[in-house]
């Protein structure tokens, strides 16, 4: 059994994460004291994340859905609203499904429902090279496949048409409201997995564009959104040719948009 942090460097590493002013001092001081395994070692984590640093690029891993990511810098944190798109995802899979974790960052999302199905078969693409060597590590243990490049292009052609489920986490902040993101996400994440373009809205409309020629009949594309977005992006989902429907989660402050491609195409 693992002790408790003594008292006196527990105090000393939240004295240090308040004057920096992290909000939640006392569990990130517990979280380090736990990864801290020197003074030197300690003292060097508590610094970056004095500085700024994201904790969970400190820590080197974020908790998702119950599960520690690897996370490393330059890499896309996975955010708790996103278990909304895993919930949605696992309950839109048929049996044995090909999953596709698309903008894939740290391959947190496709990892969240490869667990929650039996029997998948998954696949993950990001044209961050960072992102593509962190997810390749977190799903190593799974025999997911990882993949380097732009959207579908990156996948390979033998999955035209037979995929069950597509998450795609896509930047959706809108360009002008990047400055009034906290320091953390601007500085230290990068702009490719942010920047949405003018309405925030760009990427979701060039993954919807191809999702018919991708998604097997009946599969599902699911993309994490606002909700003042989510009418404009069921909407585009709807003129590429699949059904929509929003789903919200207040607890989780989440909005999902799901898109459906019919059984029989016209």
């Amino acid at each position: 059994m693992s002790e408790s942090p003594s008292p006196e460097p527990l105090a000393d590493v939240v004295t240090a994460l308040r004057s920096a002013g992290c909000v939640f001092a006392e569990h990130e001081a517990r979280l380090l004291l736990a990864e801290g395994h020197t003074p030197d070692e300690l003292a060097e984590m508590v610094a970056r994340r004095a500085s700024g640093v994201p904790l969970e690029h400190v820590l080197g891993w974020a908790g998702f859905c119950g599960r520690r990511i690897s996370v490393a810098a330059g890499v896309f944190v996975p955010r708790h609203r996103s278990a909304l798109l895993v919930r949605e995802a696992i309950a839109s899979a048929p049996p044995s499904p090909v999953v596709v974790d698309l903008c894939c960052g740290s391959g947190a999302l496709g990892l969240a429902v490869f667990a929650g199905v039996e029997n998948a078969t998954l696949h993950a693409a990001d044209i961050e090279p960072a992102a593509v060597r962190c997810a390749r590590r977190n799903l190593a243990a799974v025999g997911g496949h990882v993949y380097e490049g732009d959207l579908y292009d990156a996948l390979p052609a033998s999955l035209r048409g037979h995929i069950d489920v597509v998450t795609a986490n896509t930047p959706y902040v809108p360009t002008a409201d990047l400055a009034l993101l906290p320091p953390e996400a601007r500085l230290h994440e990068p702009q490719v997995a942010l920047d949405g373009g003018p309405d925030g809205l760009d990427l979701q409309r060039r993954v919807a564009a191809h999702a018919t020629g991708w998604l097997a009949p009946g599969g599902h594309l699911l993309v994490e959104t606002s909700r003042r977005q989510a009418p404009l992006a069921a909407a585009i989902f709807t003129s590429e040719g699949l059904s929509s429907r929003v789903a919200t989660s207040d607890e989780l402050d989440a909005t999902v948009v799901i898109g459906t491609r019919p059984r029989a195409q016209p």
